[in-house]
């Protein structure tokens, strides 16, 4: 058979594809794709199957939710309309960013040709500019009053550690220290911390934002609910500039928090940054991961916080990988705290 035509297995489809294998079995689920069947019953996709594929993932990388994408399939290319015209602003907005590169490479040839070579940070900042926004300051208690920097801010920053590691202090002290942030803690699951109708009805703007944000986290396969609507109303809105949410997955089901993910990575690299606090392994889902984001690790004998990079090997990760749990677990533990018994 030729290696074109050979049937791949669902971690080499992903592969293949440059998606995972949990995307795949959504597709499946949402009857966009149909892999044939082994007589083991394993999973296999030939060309055919690697091809619908293809669109879908040509579809997604557009913009559209699974809901869109099967309305495309199907004949409908209306709802392409919203998603070329968002791609089309970001490709100007890269076009915009590639000409200030191109600008900033002639000055330092020019530097060259006069005798001055760039020192090496010039030379870095070509290939991932600094971060526009950085921030510094004294961290507090349960850390001994240490120096806390964090120089390189991307779109989806998590914050995330065990049990009484201070993540919750680090998350307040960089809602104080960064410009025009909040924090947005679990209050918003309140009636009293929720925007109410009439607020929100006073701002058509606002409102508009906010039923196009739910009604495409919903087609995503999201449920409606007090605590997504309740993040969708600041995800909408246009201020603060930054936000820091307080364990972004308390109350979503699994459905609705890889929904949520789907949506925030789709905004890409220059949106408003957001820091997340969580431990469920569908908010922070390491394989997924992207050079968009970036995980804050405070460890458990509360050593500094620290970057972490999210792959196997890498200083942190495994200690990321024990503070993490599927939204089942996290369920089942909410608000559980470990006690030692009395010792008589």
């Amino acid at each position: 058979m030729c290696p074109c035509q050979q049937s791949l297995s669902p971690s080499e489809a992903a592969k293949r594809l440059g998606v995972s294998t949990k995307a795949l079995r959504l597709y499946e689920q949402r009857a966009l794709l149909n892999p044939v069947r082994t007589e083991a019953g394993w999973r296999t996709y030939g060309p055919a199957e690697m091809d619908q594929a293809g669109e879908i993932v040509a579809l997604r990388s557009l913009g559209l939710s699974l809901a869109e994408v099967t309305r495309v399939l199907k004949g409908d290319p209306q709802s392409l309309e919203p998603a070329l015209a968002t791609h089309q602003e970001t490709l100007e907005g890269k076009i915009l960013g590639l000409a200030a590169t191109l600008e900033k490479v002639r000055d330092l040839r020019a530097g060259l040709v006069r005798g001055e070579p760039p020192n090496i940070s010039d030379l870095a900042r070509l290939v991932r500019p600094a971060s526009k926004i950085q921030v510094a300051f004294d961290l507090p208690w349960p850390w001994g009053g240490e120096r806390f920097e964090l120089r390189d801010i991307r779109a989806l920053n998590y914050i995330i550690g065990p049990l009484f590691s201070g993540k919750t202090r680090l998350a307040h002290s960089l809602a104080e220290a960064l410009p025009d942030a909040s924090f947005l803690g679990l209050e918003r699951l309140t009636e009293e911390g929720t925007e109410s109708p009439g607020s929100l009805a006073r701002n058509p703007p606002l409102k508009a934002r906010m039923d196009k944000t739910l009604s495409w986290l919903i087609d995503e396969g999201a449920t409606e609910s007090a605590a997504l609507i309740a993040l969708v109303v600041v995800l909408a809105a246009e201020n603060p500039a930054i936000l820091v949410i307080d364990m972004v997955e308390t109350d979503l089901d699994q459905a609705s928090q890889e929904a949520l993910m789907s949506y925030l990575r789709r905004r890409g690299p220059d949106a408003r940054p957001l820091f997340l606090m969580t431990r469920s392994s569908s908010i922070l889902d390491l394989a997924a991961t992207g050079p968009d984001e970036a995980i804050i690790l405070c460890p458990a004998n509360h050593s500094p916080p620290t970057s972490v990079a999210p792959y196997p090997g890498a200083p942190g990760y495994e200690a990321v990988t024990t503070c993490l749990a599927t939204p089942e677990v996290r369920g089942r533990t909410e608000g559980v705290i470990a006690t030692r018994p009395q010792v008589a």
